[in-house]
């Protein structure tokens, strides 16, 4: 199944989001379809970009988000389903 979830990076105490496309099966941080925004909790309120175009497309083609990525696309305005 393919998933919009968050991928960590940035250095240790400081993370960093890319939102990406992939499948269940790849590990987190691992392999990826596509990168379609970033998320950067560090800051005041947390910086969250997307290409709304792109995640509805994934999300017409069938694609998940978690739990997580579900909150952003809501409080960004650009996704009102519950995840599944």
């Amino acid at each position: 199944m393919v998933k919009i979830r968050l991928a960590r990076h940035g250095a240790k105490k400081k993370p960093f989001y890319r939102i990406v496309v992939a499948d269940s099966e790849f590990s987190r941080d691992g392999r990826f379809i596509e990168v379609v925004g970033t998320y950067n909790p560090l800051i005041d309120p947390a910086a969250v970009t997307l290409k709304e175009d792109r995640v509805n497309y994934w999300i017409g083609e069938g694609a998940a988000p978690t739990h997580t990525v579900n909150n952003l696309l809501k409080r960004e305005g650009v996704y009102n389903k519950p995840a599944e």
